[in-house]
């Protein structure tokens, strides 16, 4: 038999025998070996809900609570420059600036993560709202790319044209929502909701602002800040309509001088005082208004 004959067979035989087995109505089983090799990655809106943590501080709940998120983590590691990862930073000084408070009292405090996991963008400042805190505080570090010379710590807090925008995704998302910054929603229409959060969502962006500037003051010679310090984006984990809320920016990973301060014991100090100082300050505003 010729080479040519045996690729005929080897090609054409085949397909006949599963012609004929479809034809005369078999089902043939798909082997099982390898389906238990698939590996499967949840996307955020899979996460399964997180847990609400700890509060620690005092046990009465009419006291403040602030809420501590430190940025990226599991196998998000954020910005990585000059041998460290962003998400390592921002766990430090997370649990530095808790420390603090706790130690200080007078407020509680919760944190979003304490250990190395992920929680996605939404989860986040969720994990505050279903605490009811009355202050958000997210803490990141950034990555300036080639350019090691940048250096500095900026405020982040939610734009006017975002904070419009995400007014209404909440008012779409949360319309049977009872109540935010003490307006009810329960029971409104879809425009009329949409109107009373944008008015919590101003309020609170107003708040946010004054917070801001109450750490730029705190930290005046303390920390340096990069120029302009007081910044605005429509940034996920700032969209809060019923709760001030700060991103915080400690430096960048990328600059010397900015990772030798995230990384000493000094730095996360210096850090946690100039946070723990303008938390204060601005919850004895509050009682005064």
């Amino acid at each position: 038999m010729s080479l040519r004959t045996h690729l005929a067979l080897a090609i054409i035989l085949p397909l006949l025998v599963l012609g004929a087995v479809v034809a005369a109505g078999y089902v043939i089983p798909i082997p099982h070996f390898g389906r238990e090799y698939v590996l499967r990655f949840l996307l955020p809106d899979q996460m399964e809900k997180a847990g609400l943590p700890e509060v620690m501080g005092p046990r009465d709940s009419s006291r403040p609570l602030v809420v501590i998120d430190a940025g990226h983590g599991g196998r998000d590691p954020g910005a990585v420059g000059e041998g460290i990862r962003e998400k390592d930073v921002t766990l430090a000084l997370a649990m530095a600036l808790r420390d603090e408070l706790v130690a200080q009292g007078g407020v509680r405090v919760a944190m979003t993560r304490d250990d190395d996991r992920l929680l996605s963008l939404d989860e986040r400042p969720d994990i505050a709202r279903r605490l009811e805190a009355d202050l958000f505080v997210s803490i990141h570090a950034d990555s300036a790319g080639e350019t090691s010379d940048v250096s500095g710590a900026s405020l982040y807090t939610l734009s006017n044209r975002a904070s419009s925008a995400a007014a209404a995704r909440f008012a779409r998302r949360e319309n049977e929502a009872d109540r935010l910054n003490g307006i009810s929603i329960e029971g409104q229409d879809a425009e009329v909701s949409k109107i009373l959060v944008e008015l919590s969502q101003r309020y609170s962006r107003e708040e946010s602002i004054e917070f801001a500037q109450l750490i730029t003051r705190e930290g005046e010679g303390r920390i340096t800040f990069l120029p302009p310090a007081l910044r605005a984006a429509d940034l996920v984990v700032l969209r809060t309509p019923d709760m001030p809320s700060v991103l915080f920016e400690s430096g960048f990973v990328t600059s010397a001088d900015d990772a030798e301060r995230l990384l000493s014991l000094e730095g996360r100090k210096t850090f946690a005082d100039v946070l723990t100082r303008a938390i204060k300050a601005y919850f004895v505003r509050q009682a005064q208004d």
